[in-house]
């Protein structure tokens, strides 16, 4: 029994960075950075601290770092709806960067609503997350208290809903040419009168996307009819009554580009209930992620965004200038591409 408490007495032994230093005949400091993944120290030196804090059994305090550092250890994530799988996707993306680095992340979701918006940026002033990660709301039409925020020296990284005229880094898609791809691939199955669905008038992405959409049907010599461009709100109901008007009303589509994917799944509701039959009386396609696109009936057509890899970059960002003061003045345009699944929804 003594022997049994003696040996858990040694398996925790608390191993601090001061041994770590020891063994390795490094600094402690060295060692510090190092457990830090700083860009000061070498990959060689990274690799052998690591693994002796591994065979040591070592594990950092990070309350007690963040006491020192006069960090919180935590970032924050402020998103439009969990809902929308791309987010889901994304915040996984932020995750694994942010578990390496040994921070925390607080998720913040604003309905659409610009009012949580600007309440989530006045509560993140007071230095209770150092960096945060945000997507627009699709209300979002004045960026005043994003600018506060930076002008308090919180770190801020945009990444698919951004905001072109604040000087931060972002990571997004190719909508033009995302939006362009989706409408010439509905012209080639045939259609030749052409919704375009969209959430909002102020995203950058939504604009792009409906000019990408523009250009298409230019290309093709088809013109563009102002009443199929047509934007909707977060109200699922309002939604598909307005989708029901444009569908049995005399200036009938017969495709639909959905920017988001609720509006994809709004017209599939409708077409069930009106009886419409897709794709051969309504072609659809949409920009999702749902993992379920290839379910439905018939499975959706769809841009998919990199997700994920999305939620990583804008991370990878934000710790670029956690880490690194001189990078503050650094911002980095990072543009992903998506890519258009075809499936039954607009099957020739």
């Amino acid at each position: 029994m003594i022997k049994f408490c003696t040996f858990n007495h040694r398996l925790l032994m608390s191993v601090d960075i001061k041994m770590l230093a020891k063994n390795l005949n490094l600094s402690i400091s060295t060692i510090s950075r190092a457990l830090r993944d700083s860009y000061e120290i070498s990959d060689v030196t990274k690799t052998r601290v690591r693994e002796m804090a591994e065979k040591l059994n070592y594990h950092p305090n990070p309350y007690a770092s963040s006491l020192r550092k006069h960090k919180s250890m935590t970032i924050a994530v402020v998103i439009p709806e969990i809902t929308n799988n791309f987010f889901a996707l994304a915040i996984n993306g932020i995750e694994y960067v942010a578990q390496e680095k040994n921070y925390h992340v607080l998720i913040y979701l604003t309905h659409e609503n610009i009012k949580k918006e600007i309440g989530f940026a006045n509560h993140l002033q007071n230095g209770r997350v150092d960096g945060i990660m945000i997507s627009l709301s699709s209300e979002t039409n004045n960026y005043d208290h994003l600018i506060e925020l930076k002008s308090k020296g919180v770190p801020i990284v945009f990444f698919d809903r951004i905001c072109e005229s604040i000087e931060s880094s972002y990571i997004t898609t190719d909508d033009y040419e995302s939006g362009f791809a989706a409408t010439e691939h509905l012209i080639s199955c045939g259609c030749k009168k052409i919704a375009y669905l969209d959430l909002s008038r102020y995203l950058s992405i939504s604009n792009k996307r409906m000019l990408g959409y523009m250009s298409a049907l230019e290309k093709h010599h088809i013109s563009i009819d102002e009443r199929l461009v047509m934007r909707f709100t977060n109200n699922n109901a309002e939604n598909e009554e307005l989708i029901s008007k444009m569908l049995t009303g005399p200036n009938r589509p017969d495709g639909i580009f959905a920017s988001v994917e609720k509006l994809a799944i709004a017209s599939y509701n409708v077409c069930e209930r009106l009886k419409i039959k897709i794709p051969e009386q309504l072609k659809i396609i949409s920009f999702s992620n749902l993992e379920i696109s290839s379910l439905l009936s018939p499975s959706l057509t769809t841009i998919t965004q990199p997700a994920y890899e999305i939620g990583k970059q804008a991370a990878l960002q934000l710790f670029r200038y956690l880490e690194k003061k001189n990078m503050m003045n650094v911002h980095e345009k990072i543009i992903l591409k998506s890519t258009l699944i075809p499936r039954g929804s607009t099957r020739a």
